[in-house]
């Protein structure tokens, strides 16, 4: 793995004693979680070879569904992130000998380990939320010689006690950059934190802050999709309610073009707030029945037929928004801007934590 990662340029400059020192392998649990269309466990101790294959591979490995309940439906609620993610996050993080780091989601411990091995153990803090999950992290950490600061609370709120940091780093998505992040970052410092939308959750940003009473600027990276903070989850998907709709009618695009790609889908995200989706058909007709679902938990639904799309019942549209009609103009305003790639748009955080995001200059917000 790691000779694959250093081959691909994956490995920022003076990584890779951290990545040999601290091995992804030290930090995955014995007992992990398979998506065989739903999640099958893997244990090390039954099956040693499917293990080893799950952790070296360049994939996420599921380390708890449910937020450990047992009975749940089965969601991944925490995880071992990608390899080349972790090396992708941590090159942007653009750390020095000296800095120091807070680290959002302690997860497995990997990531902390691998500051711990780049920085020091005493020039890093990592803040899970789940006990569990940190107390097992804390062992695996231990088990290697690393003791960072470690605390078990609610990473939105970060840890002034620790603070100010140079560099704050989150292994969870937000749809909101928490203003006590800023708060406790040095000014000139960076934040490194999957973002996105229930539409869309496909950002990574790169967030300087600014001088205290000043904005912090900063843009999409790259393309990651992470799980949730747990305060920030999006609303359930669920199917709407059975009800009659309010506006029956045909749609003026192909709903292929909803999530034709990343890009699409994170610039429609950034127009229809509060909006998730999902796809839904009957299993003895998938392909005449397939339907494109929009709902954001606030009595609005859309559903949009695939096949015969243009036909004059393909959308069914309910509650005080027009769902589809909402997403069709995002659409037609990303081509009007010439479908820009995901890493065209930034976000500005105002000093009293109010966020915009913007397509190439803060100056061109995004309503």
């Amino acid at each position: 793995m790691l000779a694959d990662l250093t081959a691909a340029g994956a490995l920022g400059e003076g990584w890779r004693g951290a990545f040999e020192r601290a091995p992804r392998s030290a930090f995955v649990p014995d007992e992990i979680w398979v998506d065989d269309d739903g999640y099958r466990l893997v244990s090390r101790a039954v099956n040693p070879a499917e293990w080893w294959v799950e952790v070296n591979a360049d994939r996420q490995v599921v380390t708890q569904v449910d937020d450990g309940r047992v009975g749940g439906p089965g969601v991944a609620t925490s995880s071992g992130s990608m390899p080349s993610l972790v090396a992708s996050m941590l090159r942007h993080l653009d750390v020095e000998d000296g800095h120091s780091v807070l680290d959002v989601g302690t997860g497995t411990g990997w990531t902390s380990a691998l500051l711990c091995t780049r920085l020091g153990a005493g020039s890093v803090t990592t803040v899970e939320v789940d006990p569990a999950v940190a107390a097992a992290a804390g062992e695996r950490l231990a088990t290697l010689g690393l003791r960072p600061s470690r605390v078990v609370g609610d990473g939105l709120l970060g840890y002034p006690a620790g603070g100010p940091y140079d560099r704050i780093h989150a292994t969870a998505a937000v749809q909101r950059v928490p203003l006590p992040w800023i708060e406790q970052t040095r000014p000139g410092g960076v934040i490194v934190t999957p973002w996105g939308t229930p539409y869309a959750n496909a950002g990574l940003l790169r967030l300087e802050v600014g001088e205290r009473g000043r904005e912090s600027y900063g843009r999409f990276v790259g393309d990651v999709s992470f799980m949730w903070m747990r305060d920030q989850r999006p609303h359930a998907v669920e199917a709407p309610v059975d009800r009659s709709p309010d506006h029956r009618g045909s749609s003026p695009i192909d709903p292929e073009l909803a999530e034709e790609n990343v890009h699409a889908a994170f610039a429609i995200g950034l127009r229809v707030p509060g909006v998730r989706t999902l796809h839904c058909w009957e299993a003895a007709d998938p392909s005449g029945t397939h339907r494109f679902q929009l709902m954001d938990n606030a009595g609005s639904w859309t559903s949009v037929r695939f096949r015969d799309w243009d036909g004059v019942d393909a959308v069914q549209q309910a509650g005080p928004r027009r769902l589809w009609d909402e997403v069709t103009a995002a659409r037609t305003a990303w081509e009007k801007d010439g479908k820009p790639k995901l890493t065209r748009f930034g976000v500005t955080v105002t000093v009293g934590g109010q966020q915009q995001v913007w397509l190439d200059d803060p100056e061109h917000v995004l309503h």
